[in-house]
């Protein structure tokens, strides 16, 4: 991968530090170096310590990332949702995990992107998840194709919505959830707890039923299980969410949860980027059950 950058500072800088400040900090400035990547300053190539001057522009040759043998390669189907040179979105379903882990090392996000990968014929073979959803969730996965593009994502302001069923009666049409949560003791649930990492989830309500509501939500943070987490201490959890004891509504078997827009500007252009994931048939389906009255299971 080759990516150039100019230079527009008033004063000199050192290369190195000003690739610092575009994601290639020092210990990836040193892999950079010892696996053979180039660096060129107008095109000239530099062997050593040099320094920029305004307008100058630097072009790095990132050496490409092989593959992991112990990550296994999957042809599962995956959904493309946007993609460039530098990145891809895909549209995650319910039941896929995101990473390799105890429960399916062969078959996940990763998995597929790497076989997908393979098939386009890329050089870079590693992906990096930016974010991660849980596995009964639904929508936008964002993976950088190379270190430098999970480094640059890093830094950015990334602007998370979500599509969330969550169970009863809520009273405000819109709020803010502000409450610190934390990991529970012997248990893979979080809860609202004093001395719990800060985190912010704005909603507002799109339509509400006497039993349930959807609802679109807003991550100010991006804690784990964040969203599920604050409904259910407003004594709202979201309605098939077995961990948070959701109740199951009119045959919604998963959380109903869907990370449905994803809103940045892309750091290698600089351009603004919205993609959004079409909300999945299981929940067109529960949702058209609830306009036609089917109460069933109630």
């Amino acid at each position: 991968m080759e990516v150039t950058w100019q230079y527009q500072g008033q004063t000199t800088i050192l290369v190195k530090d000003f690739l610092a400040q575009h994601g290639v900090g020092s210990r990836y400035f040193r892999k950079l170096r010892q696996q053979g990547g180039k660096i060129w300053i107008d095109r000239q190539i530099t062997t050593g310590p040099q320094s920029l001057h305004s307008g100058q522009q630097v072009t790095v040759q990132f050496p490409n990332e092989k593959a992991d043998s112990a990550v296994a390669v999957s042809q599962g189907p995956i959904e493309i949702l946007a993609e460039t040179a530098y990145w891809l979105a895909v549209n995650k379903p319910a039941g896929l995990t995101s990473v390799p882990g105890p429960a399916n090392r062969t078959d996940t996000v990763v998995n597929r992107v790497k076989g997908y990968l393979q098939q386009q014929g890329a050089k870079d073979l590693v992906p990096h998840l930016v974010t991660r959803l849980d596995r009964f969730t639904s929508g936008i996965v964002l993976v950088a194709k190379q270190q430098l593009g999970q480094n640059l994502f890093d830094t950015l302001a990334l602007t998370k919505y979500y599509l969330a069923v969550v169970s009863g009666q809520l009273e405000a049409q819109h709020g803010m959830i502000d409450r610190p949560l934390a990991r529970e003791a012997a248990s893979y649930r979080y809860s609202v707890q004093t001395g719990g990492k800060s985190a912010q989830t704005e909603y507002w309500v799109l339509k509400q039923w006497p039993n349930a509501a959807l609802v679109k939500v807003q991550l100010h943070t991006g804690r784990t299980h964040q969203i599920r987490a604050h409904f259910t201490s407003l004594g709202h959890p979201l309605v098939g969410d077995e961990l948070y004891h959701g109740p199951v509504l009119n045959g919604l078997k998963r959380q109903g949860l869907h990370a449905s827009d994803l809103l940045f500007t892309d750091p290698f252009n600089q351009q603004p980027v919205h993609i959004t994931a079409p909300v999945p048939a299981d929940l067109q389906a529960w949702q058209a059950s609830k306009i036609s009255g089917l109460d069933s299971e109630l």
